[in-house]
């Protein structure tokens, strides 16, 4: 699994505000350098005692452990991230604070990601199943869920969305588009990875449509607009159909289900996330983030078979 590290400088300009001890950890890990990370995340602590940043920072460590396959150094980051902040969740709710969220939901993904790395997926959709429970009612159940999705999801029924409320064509159920393979691709207003898939969505649509692809674009609200600015159900609403008509010409006529659910269901806490089912309605393909295009061709050529008319001009 791929984690976006930022290279952000240690030194910072009269205009900048200083790194923070999860700037820190972030660039020492993206290099490698773990003893660095952890000499900082030390002197944080011996300064500031624990606190929320600070054990945010641990999980970003646990997390690059993790990308470097030092699967013992990774378990034990995310190990100590979830104890700290389960001592934290004495004090306040998990969403009371905005860097809590992040680090558990990372320290829990970590241990079960290196379950999974360590040949015991079945014992990481347990040990994920059990913090779902745990934390059902908290904003890190999605992520949990996306986690389950990603090791388990895949070889099973695509589970039904809900779509009373939509934008574009009306949306046919995927119980009736038995026959089709169908490609969901989950996209946010706010999400410029889903901007940038936009070209990737369409190209693939128009060279699959003779294999008789279908795409649906499930997207839900957050609450704002542009700039981050509260908004109405309804103002939010008018402001996705603008993004819509703006970002995704091309997929106009792609229907947008808009449904919290939806992503809950599916465990759509990145976007893009795509989800590619075959004519029997299975799942084959469960991907959190971007893909390229010949790996999103490779994956619908296993569903759809190869597209040969439309790939003679690409």
């Amino acid at each position: 699994m791929r984690w976006p590290f930022l290279a952000i400088p240690l030194l910072a300009s009269a205009a900048t505000p200083p790194p923070t001890i999860i700037d820190e950890t972030r660039l020492a890990v993206a290099q490698g350098n773990f003893a660095a990370a952890e000499a900082g995340l030390q002197s944080y602590r011996a300064r500031n005692g624990v606190t929320p940043e600070m054990i945010e920072a641990l999980s970003w460590a646990a997390r690059g452990a993790l990308a470097a396959k030092q699967l013992d150094k990774a378990d034990a980051y995310a190990k100590e991230t979830e104890q700290m902040a389960l001592t934290e969740l004495k004090k306040r709710p998990l969403d009371a604070d905005e860097h809590l969220p992040t680090a558990l939901g990372a320290a829990i993904e970590t241990q079960a990601m290196v379950l999974d790395q360590r040949g015991q997926r079945n014992d990481a959709v347990s040990f994920l199943t059990g913090q779902l429970i745990k934390f059902g009612g908290t904003s890190i159940a999605t992520r949990i869920q996306k986690d389950i999705n990603l090791l388990s999801l895949e070889g099973k029924p695509a589970p039904p969305l809900q779509e009373t409320e939509f934008l574009g064509p009306k949306p046919v159920s995927l119980t009736s588009l038995r026959g089709h393979p169908v490609l969901l691709f989950f996209w946010a207003h706010w999400c410029p990875d889903c901007k940038a898939d936009e070209p990737l969505i369409a190209q693939v649509k128009s060279e699959y449509a003779a294999k008789g692809l279908v795409v649906i674009g499930p997207t839900q609200r957050y609450g704002y607009v542009a700039g981050g600015e509260d908004a109405t159900p309804e103002a939010e609403l008018k402001y996705i159909d603008q993004v819509r008509h703006q970002y995704y010409r091309d997929l106009l006529d792609v229907s947008a289900p808009v449904s919290e659910q939806n992503f809950k269901r599916y465990g759509a806490s990145s976007t893009p996330t795509l989800v590619l089912i075959d004519r029997r309605g299975i799942v084959r393909l469960y991907h959190p983030g971007k893909m390229t295009l010949e790996e999103l061709r490779t994956a619908l050529d296993r569903v759809a078979g190869a597209s040969s008319t439309a790939r003679a001009g690409s």
